[in-house]
Formats: C-alpha cells, structure tokens, sequence
C-alpha cells in the first residue's frame, strides 16, 4: 500500500521541523510554515504501526475547505495548498491547550459519565442522559496541548487560568471563537444530513500578536459526525448511531484490547482492515463536503509533495 508515514525533507531556506502524531511541520525562513498531513493513523494518542491510504489528503482537504468557510467570523493561518497533502501558512506560537467543544454525551464524556463522572473540565453534566443524547448547550471542555506524543489531559477553565497557561484575555479570544467555529460547522454540517457531535480546535498567535485558527478544522480526525437521518429514534430505541468519525478506530481497537495503556499492545492491522478503514475515510470526506473525492497520484507521494512544494516556494 503506497502511503506516507514519514518525511525527510529538506525544502530551501528550511529552518526547523516538527513532527507530531499525524503532520509534519517544516519552517522556513521563521515566517513560513510547510505542513505535511501524513497517512499515519493516531487513536488514543498512539500512532498506529500503518498508513491508511489517502488519509492524510483527506484530512489536509477537509481542513483547508473549512479554513475557507469560516475565515470571515475566525482568522486562520491558511497562505494556500500546494499540494493534496500540504498546507501553507503563518509561523504561530501555539496556545498550549486544545479547545474541545461538545453537543452530544459522546466519546470520552460519555465514557467519564458511565463511569459515574459529573464533572469534566469543570463543567457539571446534567443527571438523566443517555450516551448520545444532545446536550442542553454545547460545553467547552479543554485540554493541554501533549509534547511529544504524551497523553493529552483534561484540564478546565479555572485551572488555564490559574497556571498562566493562557491569559484571561487571551482565554475569552479562544472562547468566542471556538462556540463560533462550533456554530458554523453545526450548519454546515446540517445542510449536508449530518450532526456535528464534538469537535476540537487549536489557535496560536502571529508574530503581530493575531490569535487565529491554526492545525486542522471539522476533519474526522478531530471531530465526530452522526447521520441526522434516523438520529432521534435511535436514541428512542437506544441502539448505537451511524457515525461518521475515527470512532470505529477507536471502537475495534477497544474490542481488541487495546486503549493505549501501559502494557497493552496494539492489534495487527491486516489489509483488508486497512483498506476498510481508508474507505471510511473517502466516505467522510464525500459526506462532510458533499462532493467526490478524486484520488491524487499516489505512485511516488514524497516526489509529489517535494516537486510541489519547493516550486511554491520559488514563486514566492
């Protein structure tokens, strides 16, 4: 399976790269930054042993087209997209939080509510919910901002505040911006059939002292969607929902013993399984945009991606 898992290159008047879970981010001139969305697959904060095909121009796609969409209620990054896999955009300095936002009991809050939890992120959750169900109003639960590929933590308002994490100011920026964003994709999403359940964001800061919208916005990878059609009966009924998220990663990854915990190991992807999950993915991508994916030529990505880049490069 041709993917791209890893990159080494060496773009002119390159100054640093960074790579994290999925995208590798090279800087040039301290001004600019290159970023690369690769196939690498993450799930509870581990970078599966293969690359889905496709995946990482996907998710570049769906990101740079909502970076597109919103860019009239929140600034972004976003300079332009050279290639199916990479964006390029502003040097930020990135707040070291995520900004979660969440209509629906999903996820991990509804696994935190199963096990008896009320409180996330110093938010209290209303008693009487089943998984699923809508929240009364959208709750923004944070998290800090992982180095290294660590776990990233819970952490509320309260305690961003307390530790200097984020200025006050700065914090009342990243929050009427996220329930904006949040909003914006709500619509969108309902236009095209689709629920936008939970969703994260990420914001820095340019060099002018601008917060705008940095990383990826409304992908599968940092969001999840339900089906709207048939929603409120499956919840009537209480059978699961037809997503359209990493969920079910998480979910077979789960049934076969593995969250990312100490000791466990990660379950062979065969495949089929691989192909499977890179369908999912083209699925998403033609539901959440409500257009055809066209498949890039994959036959040699790094010389693709290369070629792009360092002739967008020499234009400007």
């Amino acid at each position: 399976m041709n993917t791209i898992t890893t990159t080494n290159f060496n773009f002119p008047n390159q100054k640093s790269v960074y790579r994290g879970k999925v995208r590798e981010v090279y800087s040039i001139n301290d001004e600019i930054l290159v970023m690369i969305a690769t196939d690498r697959l993450s799930a509870f904060d581990v970078v599966m042993p293969k690359g889905i095909p496709y995946k990482g121009q996907i998710l570049n796609q769906i990101a740079t087209k909502f970076m597109q969409l919103t860019e009239d209620i929140v600034p972004n990054w976003l300079i332009a997209t050279p290639d199916p896999n990479v964006a390029v955009g502003h040097l930020c300095e990135p707040f070291k939080v995520e900004m979660v936002i969440r209509g629906y009991l999903s996820g991990h809050a509804a696994r935190e509510y199963t096990a008896g939890r009320r409180l996330l992120c110093g938010v209290t959750m209303p008693e009487g919910l089943k998984e699923n169900d809508r929240f009364p109003k959208p709750i923004i639960t944070p998290t800090t901002k992982a180095d290294n590929g660590s776990h990233d933590e819970d952490i509320s308002r309260e305690a961003i505040l307390e530790k200097g994490i984020v200025s006050e100011a700065d914090y009342l920026v990243l929050e009427k911006y996220t329930r904006a964003l949040y909003q914006r994709g709500t619509e969108i999403a309902a236009s095209k059939g689709l629920i936008l359940v939970d969703t994260k964001y990420e914001f820095g800061k340019t060099k002018e002292g601008k917060i705008v919208l940095i990383d990826e916005i409304h992908t599968p990878d940092s969001s999840r969607y339900f089906y709207a059609d048939g929603y409120q009966e499956r919840q009537d009924k209480g059978e699961a929902q037809k997503q359209l998220s990493k969920e079910f990663v998480r979910q077979w990854l789960i049934a076969n013993g593995f969250q990312g915990k100490e000791g466990q190991q990660i379950p062979n992807m065969t495949e089929d399984y691989i192909h499977t999950v890179s369908e999912r993915y083209i699925e998403l991508y033609e539901n959440i945009l409500g257009e055809p994916f066209i498949k890039a030529d994959i036959s040699n990505i790094q010389e693709r991606i290369e070629t792009n880049v360092v002739r967008y490069l020499a234009s400007l």
